[in-house]
């Protein structure tokens, strides 16, 4: 079982899980919760035979429409509590009924309101040579028609190393770009680490980044100039997504009145690179 830091385990901070969680499955989730918790007060009701007038004798749909009807307040007439167990119920599954209103309306203006950035990353990452010097390079792409202004890049390379005392360590070592920051990201931006000696990837090849087990972190942080708020993504690439000796298709083609336009449809694709004759 996945535990966090406290000891609490997966669902120790449930509103951040829910937070994060995707629509779809949030939904989801608040759908079956829903029901879960009608079909309980359904049964409650049905414990006590005759506490709900016009009811059906036993009938668990009765029960369980009558539960939707007072959880959500509606308050239809035709079904009423008539017995004080029955009120007593009623009572409780109000306040259930209004706290949970508040707490879903709480999470959804929460995660509706939470900025987000819209990143592409290429698929893979390249190593070609670029200006005579051995390059990692990868691309983003803004897929949100705002912009990003005062964006920045962290790259870090993590792999397994074994230390002196013959103990297996993950390491963390920072890749040096040649541009980390740009003060407007509105449409692309090819991120470029120059393999120098003193790169961390000086040296390797994808067979001693396999054995190592090594991944290329990226990280994105900019100011929506929207929201006025920070946004951030991330990316991950391993070692069967680098390609060595191969360039990226060309994906800014100019329209007519001097601008450029972004053609998403070649954004991952690469190519071998070309031999000089």
């Amino acid at each position: 079982m996945t535990r966090s830091p406290d000891g609490h385990g997966a669902f120790g901070d449930l509103y951040h899980l829910l937070l994060t969680s995707s629509w779809t499955r949030l939904l989801a989730l608040l759908a079956a919760l829903y029901v879960v918790a009608n079909a309980v007060f359904a049964l409650a009701y049905l414990a006590s035979p005759g506490a709900i007038e016009n009811a059906r004798l036993g009938s668990f749909v009765d029960a369980f429409f009558f539960s939707v009807q007072t959880m959500a307040t509606i308050g239809y007439g035709r079904m009423v509590p008539r017995t004080v167990s029955a009120n007593v119920l009623v009572a409780i599954e109000a306040l259930f009924g209004l706290l949970g209103v508040a707490m879903v309306t709480g999470l959804m203006f929460a995660k509706f309101s939470r900025p987000t950035a819209r990143v592409l990353f290429s698929r893979r990452a390249i190593v070609a040579p670029l200006d005579g010097v051995e390059s990692l390079m990868f691309r983003m792409a803004n897929a949100r028609g705002n912009n990003i202004v005062e964006a920045q890049v962290h790259v870090v390379l993590a792999r397994n190393e074994i230390t002196a005392e013959g103990e297996p360590m993950r390491r963390f070592y920072d890749l040096e770009l040649a541009r980390r920051q740009s003060a407007l990201f509105a449409l692309s931006w090819t991120a470029i680490h120059p393999i120098t000696a003193r790169s961390p990837l000086h040296g390797e090849t994808q067979a001693t980044l396999e054995a190592a087990d090594a991944e290329v972190v990226v990280s994105l942080l900019g100011f929506d100039e929207h929201f006025s708020q920070t946004v951030q993504a991330r990316h991950q690439y391993g070692p069967g997504d680098v390609v060595w000796g191969a360039r990226f298709v060309d994906i800014l083609l100019p329209v007519p009145g001097g601008t450029l336009r972004l053609d998403y449809t070649h954004f991952d694709d690469v190519e071998p690179l070309r031999r000089r004759e």
